[in-house]
């Protein structure tokens, strides 16, 4: 097999399974070092026995390449593979067979790992009709934020993916900060050039409880918002260690997006697990639609699809009400609606 692909599937595999990231890296790397090369390149340092002398390949990514290269499936992918299969939640199968897409993942133009490119492709062989790319907007630099200059020129990458499939879209879209004041983080003029809105709160998350509430009403409010992304902020697990929900008044909210038609983003990331339990009770009381997402930043995260359907499932919430259900036409139709 292609050396190249088979080191990605590697990394694959290992973000699935939430392998620590330098070890996900190291064969990342090692892909986009042989990639760099070409294989005409590799081939020739291959019979001169010098692929080792290659700067980003250690032992166990140069024992991928060489197996790779002599047409064997490597003995690590082969494990890996074995590891992986079945999925990574024991409940929801049945909802889960019933997602077509994603509304909410992120490329390396802003915090994600891998490219655009990688991202849309793996989305793709993972059986996606479609896939949102979200990437951050301005006031988070520390996820290097897109400026509109900057998502302009995304949509013209999506665009010029989009023209190589007809099986598959990658919808253009953000994950827009809320802004204290409730405002969306990103011109009126590039939001209504966008497939898909979610609004998050990414700062002063312990903000007053009647202050946040009207921040997150206001988002709500503004007709460019599809989905609210992550709505508490929790962490409950994971390397950036855990993180108390933020305080707002969930009825209102929630309300709010029942009767503004906004969807209730149940966050798949084993980390977030956000909304809680009791929160998506008082959602499907109060009406709400929900959007099921992944939240993925690497290739490997996008079957966390399956940790949100085994929550979605525990709670009844009926295929109907949950967007990343619907067909793309009919996904994007009420998208579209929202901006009149």
């Amino acid at each position: 097999m292609d050396p190249v692909d088979a080191l990605k599937e590697v990394g694959f595999w290992l973000e699935r399974e939430r392998a620590k990231t330098y070890r996900v890296e190291a064969f990342r790397k090692a892909a986009a070092a042989l990639d760099e090369l070409g294989p005409e390149q590799v081939a020739q340092r291959a019979d001169a026995g010098s692929l080792g002398k290659v700067k980003g390949l250690g032992p166990k990514t140069l024992a991928v390449v060489e197996q790779a290269l002599a047409g064997d499936v490597p003995d690590y992918l082969a494990d890996l593979r074995e590891r992986g299969d079945g999925p990574l939640a024991d409940g929801g199968a049945e909802l889960r067979a019933l997602l077509r897409g994603d509304l909410h993942s992120h490329s390396d133009w802003s915090d994600g790992g891998s490219p655009i490119q990688e991202m849309a492709r793996v989305a793709r062989e993972r059986g996606r009709e479609y896939q949102a790319l979200t990437d951050h907007s301005p006031r988070l630099t520390v996820a290097n934020g897109l400026s509109a200059e900057r998502l302009a020129k995304q949509l013209d990458v999506v665009a010029e993916l989009n023209d190589g499939w007809d099986d598959f879209t990658l919808l253009t879209g953000i994950e827009v900060d809320i802004l204290d004041d409730g405002a969306l983080d990103q011109t009126p003029a590039m939001l209504d050039r966008l497939d898909v809105v979610v609004a998050s709160v990414h700062s002063k998350l312990r903000m007053d409880h009647d202050a946040m509430t009207r921040r997150m009403v206001g988002a709500i409010a503004n007709p460019r918002t599809n989905v609210l992304g992550h709505c508490t902020g929790r962490l409950v697990e994971g390397s950036r260690g855990t993180r108390p929900q933020s305080a707002f008044d969930a009825e209102i909210v929630f309300e709010a997006c029942a009767q503004l038609d906004v969807a209730v983003e149940i966050n798949s990331r084993p980390e977030r697990q956000d909304p809680p339990d009791d929160l998506i009770e008082l959602a499907m009381e109060a009406g709400c639609l929900f959007a099921i997402d992944t939240d993925a930043h690497a290739p490997g995260q996008l079957d966390f699809l399956d940790y949100g359907a085994e929550r979605a499932a525990a709670h009844g919430i009926p295929a109907e009400r949950i967007v990343t259900t619907w067909p793309k036409d009919e996904l994007l139709a009420w998208t579209r609606r929202k901006k009149g």
